[in-house]
């Protein structure tokens, strides 16, 4: 938001955290891409564009806390990771989220992460039902993406803020996640990709201004 109101350049509010690892806060400039004028979304996007080196992941965060209960964030990704831990009322949030997303925006295809795990097999059990339950109903085919164990040590590590990987490399949680992050490399992307940071702003922007809140709250 700073940025867009030219008040900061994008290189002072990008935050590195880890070699290779680049943040961009933008949770409040994302709640009002709807009302960016043409002006300011010529700002952004320029901005984007001077980001280097350029990014070969990005990877979003695409909270429910947005006006229209959805981030426009997570259409505009080429994937959608459901991230689902083993209790009993985050799985049922997460196949009402599948459900919102898949008949308000025909996205039928989904990825779910299993967070807190206390065995692979339970992880692998919660997909497999969710998959299951939407596949029943036509609603959207799931991808298993793997999961990440019950680990005291990603405990501690959260308390520091610190990756877990730099913190604890042996630790369960870090393997995992070590897996998880090899494996989506692999993922493929779709023929006509553009690519690029900026190519995925313009994509936000557009959809931004097609959520549809009843559609959302459907």
């Amino acid at each position: 938001q700073q940025v867009v109101h030219r008040e900061k350049s994008l290189a002072d509010v990008i935050l590195s955290i880890a070699p290779g690892i680049r943040v961009l806060p933008a949770a409040r400039v994302v709640k009002q891409l709807a009302r960016l004028s043409g002006s300011e979304q010529r700002i952004l996007l320029e901005a984007l564009t001077q980001i280097g080196p350029p990014a070969d992941v990005v990877l979003v965060d695409a909270s429910l806390d947005h006006p229209l209960g959805f981030s426009p964030l997570g259409l505009a990704a080429h994937e959608t990771v459901i991230v689902v831990s083993p209790r009993a009322e985050t799985i049922t949030d997460a196949y009402a989220l599948i459900k919102k997303v898949s008949m308000g925006y025909s996205r039928k295809h989904f990825r779910v992460l299993v967070n807190k795990a206390r065995t692979a097999g339970e992880a692998r059990a919660i997909h497999d039902n969710l998959a299951n339950v939407t596949g029943s109903r036509g609603l959207a085919r799931l991808d298993y993406a793997g999961y990440v164990p019950v680990d005291e040590r990603l405990r501690q590590a959260a308390r520091l803020c610190q990756p877990v990987a730099a913190l604890f490399p042996d630790s369960p949680a870090a393997r995992a996640y070590q897996v998880v992050a090899n494996d989506v490399l692999k993922w493929p992307t779709p023929d006509d990709d553009a690519g690029g940071l900026e190519h995925f702003m313009r994509q936000l922007l557009h959809l931004s201004h097609r959520i549809d809140p009843i559609a959302i709250y459907a």
